[in-house]
């Protein structure tokens, strides 16, 4: 079956895969890309390899190959090496925000009160102005993340 979409590296484009590959120091996707494109050019001297065969080498799905090459031809070696941003929500509480819940976990209770409970560290957060709104469930969530129990 004839590809639709050809990568060629050209000499410098394969220096440079070869390099960051034999580094290391990329993020292990960007590695696999590096290595998938290398083993997909149609300029090296090695011979022709199906997408089945590296698919097998590498442990990547035969999709994730066919996406780099239309990445690779559409876009250029960088955009086939870097994922754009990827959709979602953004954070509601920073990292400051949770390290201020867990030190109020950490804090002695409110007089009357002989331990926090979730509720209680949500409204006292909320009281004291660390965070705007929180719910008991987001301080379970916060806490849970830092391995922090309360006893």
């Amino acid at each position: 079956m004839q590809k639709k979409y050809h990568v060629k590296l050209s000499p410098q484009e394969r220096t440079n895969l070869v390099a960051l590959t034999r580094k290391g120091k990329a993020r292990a996707r960007q590695l696999t890309h590096a290595r998938v494109l290398l083993l997909l050019d149609e300029n090296r001297q090695e011979g022709y390899m199906t997408d089945k065969q590296i698919s097998d080498i590498l442990s990547v799905s035969p999709s994730t190959i066919h996406r780099l090459r239309r990445k690779f031809a559409a876009e250029g070696l960088d955009a086939a090496l870097e994922d754009k941003p990827r959709k979602g929500r953004p954070p509601l509480f920073s990292g400051r925000d949770a390290a201020t819940v867990t030190a109020l976990a950490c804090s002695d209770p409110p007089e009357g009160y002989a331990k926090w409970s979730m509720r209680l560290i949500a409204d006292k957060a909320v009281e004291l102005e660390y965070v705007e709104s929180i719910s008991h469930q987001t301080v379970f969530n916060i806490l849970k993340k830092t391995r922090f129990h309360l006893t």
